[in-house]
């Protein structure tokens, strides 16, 4: 620990040479750590200059310096019988001490400019071996022995988002299904993000979108009016306005809603939603399709179920759940109740349906020839799943120290 100045209640003469020994053993220490950490080539000149002034002004210095400490605690509170011993002794050490400082300064300044010279003297040496090479650099050129088509040094990107790259992996699934991708605006109209979707103007469906809506609209027809998507429904519309069938397409994208944030909720995430359109497509190519894509997304073992729901979109609509991940369906995980599936075994996942025949009419497709379905799922969701995450906002926030642990 450092030296700290005692207050003495003793004044015999072996109490004041007892303290006078402790204080001069303990400057002694310090100069020898001082100097040895100088002596050091890898330590910086200024930061063993640095080291000297503190030592100097800890030592010295004129308001609370341990010199000045001693007066005030030594000789200041000396009885009158003792102030002489007292004052002989203070005088002593202060001379000791400005010695102490004085070899400790001459050495320190020493090994800073030797420091500062070795430094100097590498940075001739490098500047020259830059120089050579250089001149071997060119003369390779001249000789023509430099093949300058070899590739180059790539210089590292990072890594992908854990939102990025849980959305990759969802498209790539059906990627290997035989679907395309198409992607669309995030300003929409209220044509494409509703009507078309068979969400009519009033209809009570849209007070659950809890939508974004670009200021200063009025004056437009409401199918006209901007607003952020709340859902990649829109560049299923987009699609079939500009494909005729057989369609299988998944569309990714940011979407957004007027949601408080919390644990689960964000006024921003990601969707990937599917849409397959052709000829005798039933609910049976449906739930294939999506057994197939948790089982790619999640494992093998997990199984699904599909339980009547309502979307405007589809009909009949159905939520999709899969089997807990974390307690394998079982509700129990290490004797207690699940949390994550809250005991029941399952986990709801996404959204999905057949085509509602009203939504053909929106887009020359005739319903009576063809069919098809629709599904939807939140990227954040399966990201948490996947990845243990228990709270949404970690995605957003971007702290590196979270982002690191999915390079």
């Amino acid at each position: 620990m450092p030296y700290t100045v005692p207050k003495l209640t003793d004044f015999s003469v072996a109490a004041l040479d007892n303290a006078v020994r402790e204080l001069l053993s303990a400057i002694q220490k310090e100069k020898e750590v001082l100097v040895s950490e100088a002596s050091e080539p890898s330590v910086a000149s200024s930061t063993k200059t640095t080291g000297l002034k503190v030592f100097r002004d800890r030592w010295l210095a004129r308001k609370n310096g341990i010199v000045t400490q001693i007066t005030e605690f030594w000789l200041k509170v000396a009885p009158p019988d003792a102030k002489r011993e007292v004052g002989q002794r203070v005088n002593a050490v202060k001379a000791e001490v400005e010695r102490y400082v004085a070899e400790t300064q001459q050495r320190v300044e020493f090994f800073a400019r030797q420091s500062a010279a070795a430094l100097e003297s590498v940075s001739r040496v490098d500047t020259d071996l830059q120089a050579l090479r250089r001149e071997a650099t060119r003369s390779e050129l001249e000789r023509g022995r430099l093949d300058i088509t070899l590739p180059g040094i790539r210089r590292p990107i990072g890594a992908e988002h854990p939102v990025i790259k849980t959305m990759n992996e969802i498209v790539g699934v059906f990627r290997n299904l035989g679907y395309s991708v198409e992607e669309g605006p995030e300003i929409e109209t209220d044509y494409y993000n509703f009507e078309a979707l068979n969400f009519p103007p009033n209809h009570p469906a849209r007070d659950t979108q809890d939508t974004l809506f670009i200021a200063g609209q009025e004056s437009k027809e409401l199918r006209d009016r901007l607003l952020l998507r709340t859902h990649t429904s829109p560049v299923q519309i987009r699609t079939m306005q500009k494909m005729k069938p057989p369609v299988r397409v998944v569309c990714p994208g940011k979407v957004h809603r007027n949601d408080a944030l919390d644990a689960t909720h964000s006024p921003i995430f990601h969707q990937v939603e599917g849409l397959a359109v052709d000829t005798n497509i039933t609910f049976c190519d449906l739930k294939g399709t999506l057994d197939h894509a948790m089982k790619a997304l999640f494992g093998s073992s997990v199984k699904t179920r599909f339980y009547p729901s309502f979307f405007p979109f589809t009909e009949p609509s159905a939520d999709v759940q899969i089997s807990c991940i974390f307690c394998d369906g079982k509700g129990k995980r290490d004797g207690a109740a699940c949390r994550n599936c809250k005991a029941s075994g399952w986990i709801e996942l996404l959204g999905c349906g057949m085509v509602d025949p009203n939504v053909y009419g929106f887009v020359d497709y005739d319903a009576t020839k063809v069919s098809g379905f629709a599904f939807g799922m939140g990227v954040e969701r399966i990201a948490i799943l996947k990845y243990g995450v228990d709270d949404i906002q970690l995605f957003f926030q971007g702290d590196v120290r979270f982002l690191e642990q999915f390079g």
